[in-house]
């Protein structure tokens, strides 16, 4: 009788474990009680780390296990774990997506024994599928915090992890930052290291993200005059107007009450008309649905009086924003911590 390596510890296994699983089929054997399951799809998932990239071809020579194999790709493509190569091969090639792969092995292997990546579920039932087709507004908390889980243990999915954690949180979500590793353990033995780590970034994301919306309702000048702009260019491009060495190209987009939407570098090099093209300029202001834009750029001289390049390029720009329909409302021009508009310069001339 012939048997195969085990690629983790170079032990040999016989042949009749995989003319078992061949009689059984996947499914039964999934379900098998015993600790087959796991040996064999750790075996398997080995043989996968051992390579930077495979075909499952090559991986059904040995060992002769096709539908495990072919299961563990399938899951790993899902869960973006690998990428199939592009090739005009007929046979698919596939590779990690961290070289070399970060992976639990036997996290992972006991979530797919015990079906606690929910694979098996209908799709209208799997957190993540239902989050992709109804959005997260629409998934209760046990379901976003099966996601952020993602895999659970032996007897215990994610989700039902996640239905233990909401079920002890109740209405005191707010408590949930606050519960370290050890404290999560408790409640559900489903919630790892890597788990409590996703779910605490999770948390500090969406911190940061209302932290900066709240800052932006609340603190959003309107720029509907040079002194405006200009005071404005200084305060978000000092870097620009102390420290850059080259003369760099910025818009800054506005809505229809002249309040920033985003800045956005143009380009980088000498103020000149082939390198400010309008195309490059408008392509931002369409994207951010902008009503209006300012430019912003740099003179590393120290001196921000406008050049005659500065003028046609401005003069260019407008012509340009007329066509549009995208107003120009302003050209900064910040160096050495002053700014001078190049409306109020024509102007003034």
């Amino acid at each position: 009788m012939t048997g195969c390596t085990n690629p983790a510890s170079g032990r040999v296994l016989g042949t009749r474990r995989f003319v078992t699983l061949e009689a059984k089929g996947y499914a039964e054997f999934m379900r098998s009680p015993s600790p087959r399951p796991h040996r064999l799809l750790s075996v398997v998932l080995a043989g996968l780390l051992a390579r930077s990239d495979f075909s499952i071809a090559e991986l059904e020579e040995s060992p002769k296990h096709p539908q495990i194999t072919r299961r563990i790709v399938d899951q790993l493509l899902q869960e973006g774990l690998i990428h199939q190569l592009p090739s005009v091969e007929t046979t698919p090639r596939f590779r990690w997506q961290n070289d070399p792969p970060q992976l639990d092995v036997n996290h992972w292997v006991s979530g797919l024994v015990s079906n606690c990546q929910i694979p098996s579920a209908p799709p209208q039932d799997r957190p993540r599928e239902r989050q992709a087709s109804l959005g997260p507004t629409r998934l209760k908390l046990s379901e976003l915090l099966a996601i952020l889980i993602r895999s659970g243990r032996p007897g215990e999915s994610a989700l039902q992890a996640g239905e233990k954690i909401a079920g002890q949180l109740h209405n005191r979500l707010e408590q949930l930052p606050e519960l370290g590793l050890p404290e999560l353990k408790q409640i559900s033995m489903a919630v790892n290291e890597p788990a409590w780590c996703q779910i605490m970034a999770g948390i500090e994301l969406g911190r940061r993200v209302h932290a900066a919306a709240t800052f932006h309702q609340q603190d959003r000048p309107r720029l509907r005059s040079p002194d405006e702009s200009m005071q404005y260019c200084l305060a978000h491009f000092n870097r620009l107007s102390w420290e850059a060495r080259q003369e760099e190209v910025h818009l800054v987009t506005l809505d229809s009450k002249s309040h920033p939407i985003a800045s956005h570098l143009v380009t980088v090099g000498t103020l000149r008309n082939n390198l400010v093209h309008p195309r490059e300029v408008f392509r931002h202001a369409i994207r951010d649905a902008a009503n209006s834009f300012i430019m912003v750029h740099n003179h590393p001289s120290g001196d921000p009086t406008p050049s005659e390049m500065d003028l046609q390029v401005t003069a260019r720009i407008e012509e340009s924003g007329e066509i549009v329909g995208i107003t120009m409302l302003d050209h900064i021009v910040v160096a050495a911590g002053k700014a001078v508009s190049i409306m109020q310069f024509r102007e003034n001339r």
